[in-house]
C-alpha cells in the first residue's frame, strides 16, 4: 500500500497528535503457538491492542480467541517483502500506528555438522529467522519514523544461541548470532526517531517446540540428558516489561532461562 494510502498526521486532531495512544498497538511474529502465543495472551492483559502475524489462520485465530481483547489476525509469511508490507499497512489502516514489533518468529531448522546442512535448509532458515526480521523491522521503523508521535519499540527474539551455539546448530546459530547484530544497528540507528530497540534471549522456555529440550537433548560433550524448562509466559512477561518502558529507556539485551540449564558455566 503506498504511503499516500496511509493515515496522515493531518487527518488527527492538533492535539491528538503528540499524544501517545492509551492502547497502543503491537504487532507480533510467530503468533499462533508457544511464545508468540503466550506474549500475545500478555500484550493484550496488559492494555495493547494486538496484530497476530504468522503463516496459518487456524492458530492465529486460536491464539487471538484466547488472548481475547482487541486483536486482528494477519496470516503472513514473512520471508516474502510483498506479504510483510502488506501486513503492515492492514495494522496502520485498521488503528493508525504501530508502538511495538515483537519479532518472535524463528525455526530451529536442519541440525547435523556443517557438512551435512543442505544449502537449500539453510536459506530457509535465514529466509525466516534473519530476513523475516529484518522485513518485519524495517517496515515498523518506517511507521515509527513518521507517525506522530514518532518513535516506537522493537523487540528481538535472539535465543541463548544468539551467544552459545548447541552441538549441530550451524544455521539456527548463525542467524540469532546475527540477529544480535541487527538489534544493535537498529537501537542505535532509531535514536533520532525515539525507536528503542532490544533483544531478549530465551533459554529453555516450555512450549511444543521444545518439548524434547526436557526429556533428552545433545550436549556438548556428546551426551543426551535432559534439561530444565520453565513457564513460557515468564518469558512473555517480561516482554511485557520491556514494552511498558517509556522510550527514553532500553533494555538493549535480556536473559531469562531455566535457573539450572546447561549454560553459564561449564554446564
Amino acid at each position: 500500500m503506498p504511503d499516500d494510502d496511509l493515515p496522515q498526521d493531518a487527518a488527527l486532531p492538533a492535539d491528538s497528535r503528540d499524544v501517545p495512544p492509551d492502547h497502543p498497538v503491537a504487532v507480533v511474529t510467530g503468533a499462533g503457538s508457544g511464545l508468540g502465543r503466550a506474549t500475545t495472551t500478555a500484550l493484550v492483559a496488559a492494555g495493547f491492542r494486538v496484530a497476530l502475524l504468522g503463516r496459518h489462520r487456524q492458530t492465529l485465530e486460536e491464539s487471538a480467541g484466547l488472548a481475547g481483547g482487541s486483536t486482528i489476525v494477519l496470516p503472513t509469511d514473512i520471508s516474502r517483502p510483498e506479504e510483510v508490507e502488506s501486513a503492515f499497512a492492514a495494522v496502520v489502516a485498521e488503528w493508525g500506528r504501530i508502538d511495538l514489533l515483537y519479532n518472535n518468529a524463528g525455526r530451529f531448522g536442519p541440525t547435523g555438522d556443517v557438512d551435512e546442512v543442505e544449502v537449500d535448509d539453510w536459506l530457509a532458515s535465514v529466509a525466516t529467522n534473519l530476513t523475516g526480521t529484518f522485513l518485519c523491522s524495517r517496515a515498523a521503523f518506517a511507521q515509527m519514523k513518521r507517525q506522530r508521535p514518532q518513535g516506537g519499540r522493537i523487540i528481538n527474539n535472539g535465543s541463548i544461541s544468539a551467544h552459545s551455539p548447541r552441538p549441530g546448530s550451524a544455521a539456527y546459530t548463525a542467524t540469532k548470532h546475527a540477529i544480535s547484530g541487527l538489534t544493535k544497528t537498529l537501537s542505535l540507528d532509531g535514536r533520532p526517531y525515539d525507536i528503542a530497540c532490544g533483544q531478549i534471549d530465551i533459554g529453555n522456555a516450555a512450549t511444543a517446540i521444545t518439548a524434547g529440550i526436557g526429556t533428552s537433548t545433545r550436549q556438548a560433550d556428546g551426551s543426551m540428558r535432559a534439561e530444565p524448562t520453565f513457564d513460557a509466559r515468564h518469558a512473555a512477561d517480561a516482554v511485557v516489561r520491556m514494552a511498558l518502558l517509556p522510550l527514553d529507556v532500553n533494555v538493549q539485551e535480556l536473559t531469562i532461562m531455566a535457573t539450572a540449564m546447561p549454560y553459564v558455566g561449564r554446564g
